[in-house]
């Protein structure tokens, strides 16, 4: 009557690598491809509609909308039917959407398209981190942070290729590669997730946003950890040209430096997090982050901003993570709702900050943009312990 995988009372983990562990990081991986793989195709697709900077400007916000709007939907579909059937709906309907976007011909059929690639980017968003959520379960152990690596590490590889297979292939030729490439990893992925059919009390639950505060508080810590990486994302390489006299070669050094640690120390997250728990490491990451933006903001140079960003890269590196596992394991709520919570208060600062950046910037600085962001962590910090509900992922049940 002992189940062998019983140990002294104690589940034990599971390996490192699973089956469901690789299926739901390549979906990660794909979602992130298809991101960069957008990011290069912009300037075509401004110029094939005749776009101002501004008139592009409110197509990205589509964009964001598209993402905003859908996450909640997906959150809600996964209360019904599960994130495994999410996901791949999700992933699905997506891989024609960049074929979309490559063949729209005005600024009306853009808008449908780029809702649409926005949309379903996001729903699918949530989807797989709530597959990762329910992958930790069964592994007993942190898998968040290298499936967010994975997406970091699909932005990479769909952006620094992009310009090049579109000067061989053409823009067309170009988003037909990139959806046959996402496909092959959406069908590899396919038999490998880890089903999670909800029980049937969550299924006959009434699904309706939560009015318990605590998704929308570690929302917050979602939110004003997304902040400052978009801050560096979106001013960072302005900061270093106009305020630090940097060459423009040197300028896109300042997001690189970031995003080289972030990614790096992403993959090494989840060890570290299963070592010293959520509350500490959110704690740690946090700090650091501090630490990274000050020394960017007080940089008398581009070499100490670099190392700053850096510095940076490593804190905010693992703190999204830590807020979507714990958004995941919250007692007595589908995690699909908890997610779609914290996912859409953490993307829509992304969206919505770097133009209140540019606002305040104006008056302000770049420097005292990056020096104020911590303020932000502040409140990270006095939340941190709501991160104990991720380390639940790895508790024996």
């Amino acid at each position: 009557m002992t189940d062998n995988t019983v140990v002294t009372g104690v589940l034990e983990r599971a390996p490192i690598i699973t089956r469901p562990r690789v299926g739901v990081a390549l979906m990660f991986l794909m979602n992130g491809f298809l991101i960069g793989a957008w990011a290069p195709k912009i300037p075509e697709f401004a110029s094939r509609l005749a776009l101002s900077e501004s008139g592009l400007g409110l197509m990205i916000l589509v964009f964001g909308i598209g993402s905003i709007v859908m996450m909640p939907i997906g959150g809600l579909q996964i209360a019904r039917f599960g994130s495994t059937t999410v996901t791949r709906v999700a992933a699905l309907m997506a891989l024609p959407t960049l074929l979309l976007l490559s063949l729209v011909g005005n600024v009306w059929t853009g808008a449908i398209a780029i809702f649409l690639f926005g949309g379903l980017i996001g729903a699918m968003d949530v989807a797989m981190n709530a597959n990762a959520v329910t992958t930790e379960k069964q592994m007993r152990r942190s898998i968040m942070s290298s499936c967010h690596a994975f997406w970091s590490l699909g932005g990479l590889i769909g952006s620094a290729s992009g310009g090049l297979l579109i000067a061989w292939l053409g823009v067309v030729g170009h988003s037909l590669l990139v959806s046959l490439l996402a496909a092959v990893m959406v069908g590899i992925a396919w038999p490998m997730l880890l089903a999670d059919k909800p029980h049937p009390e969550e299924a006959k639950a009434k699904v309706r946003l939560p009015r318990t505060p605590l998704p929308w508080l570690i929302g917050v810590v979602a939110l004003f950890s997304m902040i400052p990486e978009g801050a560096v994302l979106d001013w960072g390489a302005l900061y270093f040209r106009n305020e630090l006299g940097a060459s423009v070669q040197l300028s896109g050094l300042a997001f690189g430096a970031f995003s080289l640690t972030m990614a790096a120390m992403r993959f090494a997250g989840d060890l570290v997090r299963d070592r010293f728990g959520a509350v500490r490491t959110l704690r740690f990451c946090t700090i650091t982050s501090m630490i990274g933006l000050l020394t960017a903001g007080l940089a008398n140079g581009p070499v100490m901003a670099m190392i700053g960003f850096a510095i940076a890269g490593i804190g905010i590196s693992n703190m999204v993570p830590i807020a979507f596992s714990a958004a995941g394991n919250l007692p007595g709520m589908a995690q699909g709702i908890g997610l779609s919570v914290v996912t859409t208060m953490g993307y829509s600062g992304i969206l919505v900050a770097p133009s209140a950046i540019g606002f305040i910037a104006e008056h302000t600085g770049l420097a005292a943009i990056f020096i104020g962001l911590p303020a932000l962590h502040l409140v990270v910090l006095l939340l941190s312990g709501l991160a104990r509900h991720a380390d639940r992922a790895a508790d024996p049940q």
